[in-house]
């Protein structure tokens, strides 16, 4: 087929947030992949693709059967994985990472529990699914288990998913899911780390919504100091 406007531009995006994730040293090499939804097609990295080098070129594009209709290369081996999230799930766009600390927790703990407000973002607690070998079906489905309520997995002994409503949530998101392991391994470095509950985190998501937390508004008089 030949190409869009809207199929480069997506290409494109894909390749500068992979650069973006190397450089933030979220994946090394080839370790990931990422991808965005263009109507009923989906453009993904290619197999062998490093990501501190990844061009517009190197993303495949493909249908939701998971068929090359664009591109040189064939897609990553993970392709069923965001396939299916796209199937499953409200997502404009996939990250999957090999992050050292999101790597290094899932090899440890079976949930990673919500111990800072702005995991809420993630869902809450964010699931390890159980270890299966990648690129395979088995996997696919332990980590769409995973996701069940949240936009965020860990994979045991492997790495890290997210998936956003456009590219830059989704990369967002794997930024804060490292973040938020980083934050639970040095806690557990001094102790158990204390969880947020259900009543807090329920304070904060009514607060949150109050305050349009999150969002530029302009200031009114409620927010100006008084001399």
């Amino acid at each position: 087929m030949q190409s869009t406007p809207e199929l480069d531009e997506r290409r494109g995006a894909i390749a500068t947030a992979c650069r973006r994730l190397a450089a933030d040293g979220l994946v090394i090499g080839t370790a990931g992949n990422v991808s965005a939804r263009v109507g009923d097609l989906v453009a993904i990295t290619a197999t062998g693709a490093a990501f501190e080098t990844m061009t517009a070129e190197q993303v495949s594009v493909v249908d939701l059967t998971g068929q090359v209709v664009l591109g040189a290369w064939s897609p990553t081996s993970e392709l069923e994985l965001h396939l299916g999230i796209y199937r499953d799930f409200a997502a404009g766009a996939v990250v999957h990472t090999h992050a050292p600390m999101a790597t290094a927790v899932g090899c440890v703990v079976d949930v990673l529990p919500c111990i800072h407000y702005q995991m809420l973002l993630l869902g809450g607690d964010v699931r390890v699914a159980p270890y299966a070998t990648f690129g395979t079906p088995e996997l696919a489905a332990h980590v769409h288990a995973a996701l069940q309520g949240r936009t965020a997995a860990l994979m045991a002994n492997h790495g890290a998913v997210t998936y956003g409503g456009d590219l830059d949530k989704a990369v967002e998101l794997a930024l804060l899911l490292e973040w938020a392991c980083t934050v639970y391994w040095r806690a557990a470095a001094i102790g158990t780390p204390r969880a947020l509950d259900a009543e807090a985190q329920a304070a904060v998501i009514e607060v949150a919504l109050q305050r349009g937390y999150g969002s530029s508004r302009p200031a009114d008089d409620n927010d100006k100091e008084v001399p």
